[in-house]
């Protein structure tokens, strides 16, 4: 299986309101629920009021479409890293989904992927 760097810092942060983040970045993820509004966008992109913020995340995306009917994807990838000792924090898009490491886990986290048989591009 094919994984593709993302190859831009990435932030994790709370915000009081959608119209606080710029749309137009990419990558851009947003999950809000009752509690909260949080997005993943690049650092450089953070706006400059947040509620939370956490910088130093690097991120890895499963190459393709992934089909619905698949099982145990990101289980085995977050396992394999998990065993490592390194924490993830996962996102699920309709097509696919993402993996992001802290920047200081990110050399070991494609060795160990590598290592596994994931070709990392």
């Amino acid at each position: 299986m094919k994984i593709n760097k993302i190859n831009v810092p990435l932030s994790v942060i709370q915000v009081a309101a959608i119209t606080d983040i710029d749309l137009s970045v990419s990558p851009l993820f947003i999950g809000k629920t009752e509690d909260e509004l949080s997005v993943v966008l690049p650092t450089q992109n953070v706006p400059s009021m947040t509620l939370s913020r956490e910088d130093d995340w690097k991120g890895f995306k499963i190459e393709g479409v992934l089909d619905f009917s698949l099982v145990g994807i990101l289980s085995k990838i977050s396992s394999l890293l998990a065993d490592a000792n390194i924490s993830i924090f996962a996102i699920s898009t309709y097509n696919t989904d993402y993996i992001l490491v802290k920047a200081t886990h990110f050399d070991k986290s494609i060795k160990i992927l590598e290592n596994t048989g994931y070709k990392i591009v």
